[in-house]
């Protein structure tokens, strides 16, 4: 890949996958490779809607590869959501655009988001989801307008998607294709509590084997730990006094904590599952007339000494 070096830059300037930032950078000019775009949604694989989406992108965006990261996700189920996107999307290349779409309807949607962060770029409704993904405000963020007199449903958000998507392929400013400096719907990442002598995280995902992965990662129960000895406790008077590598470092049908590839802690039972074995519930969305709504998420504790 080429590279320009920019001098006296003023502003962030994105156009396709140029990208100028301060004085005297070193950015990637375009190439000649056509975009790629992944699609995340919580829409499942039950219907017409995911071939429609693609095929709406397919035309809006000609000669794009698209890849799907997942559509089974749980309606509804942000902190899901951000974990599964976020892990995906860092290992994609610079200049991928990555199409959410989750709870798209939580409110009546005047603009959809198109952001740049960290040579990515994310495209989502204004839900909150955005600031949960990045686990902080992205660099750049620009409204995408809806039209005013048409229905705002999914094929017409993936439509102003592809659209934008587009502009900036044939090398147009991302700061021309939306609307700059607005104010969007923020919800924090979901972070674990810490104390003097305990750290203690929430089930954010129960992946296909029913291994529970907790919203601890290496780094933060490494900075809590200061080397100190642990004891990771959970349902059922169940605890875990070791770290391993592999699932194999335990006998078959044993309990076991590692940190999995992403960097987050996991609980797992060899060959074996953990979630259903050992009690553990992922993240619900209970419904009742006085709750309306509430999250709610299991805990796993863990003890230093």
């Amino acid at each position: 890949m080429k590279l320009n070096r920019v001098s006296n830059c003023k502003r962030l300037l994105i156009t396709g996958s140029v990208a100028y930032f301060c004085t005297n950078c070193v950015v990637p000019l375009r190439n000649e490779l056509m975009p790629l775009i992944t699609l995340t949604s919580d829409i499942g694989q039950k219907d017409y809607l995911v071939g429609a989406i693609k095929g709406q992108l397919l035309q809006a965006v000609p000669g794009c590869t698209l890849v799907d990261i997942s559509h089974e996700l749980t309606p509804f189920n942000y902190p899901r959501a951000a974990y599964l996107c976020r892990n995906a999307i860092k290992n994609f290349p610079d200049f991928t655009f990555h199409v959410v779409l989750v709870n798209l309807f939580e409110n009546k949607q005047e603009h959809l988001l198109l952001a740049y962060h960290n040579r990515q770029y994310i495209l989502c409704a204004d839900n909150g989801l955005l600031t949960m993904i990045v686990e902080d405000k992205p660099e750049l963020v620009i409204g995408l307008p809806m039209a005013k007199f048409v229905i705002r449903d999914a094929l017409h958000m993936i439509r102003v998607f592809g659209k934008s998507i587009q502009s900036l392929v044939e090398g147009q400013s991302i700061h021309t294709i939306g609307v700059a400096d607005i104010e969007i719907v923020e919800k924090n990442p979901l972070r674990p509590l810490l104390g003097e002598n305990w750290i203690e995280g929430q089930i954010i995902f129960i992946d296909h084997f029913e291994n529970v992965v907790i919203n601890i990662t290496r780094e933060a129960f490494e900075e809590q730990r200061r080397g100190r000895g642990f004891t990771i406790a959970f349902k059922r008077g169940e605890v875990i006094e070791k770290i391993c590598e592999t699932y194999a470092d335990v006998p078959e049908g044993e309990k076991l904590a590692l940190f999995n590839a992403a960097g987050y802690l996991e609980i797992a039972i060899n060959k074996g599952n953990a979630a259903g074995l050992l009690g553990l519930q992922g993240y619900s969305e209970k419904q009742s007339a006085h709750l309306q709504n509430r999250l709610f998420y299991q805990t796993i504790r863990i003890f230093f000494e």
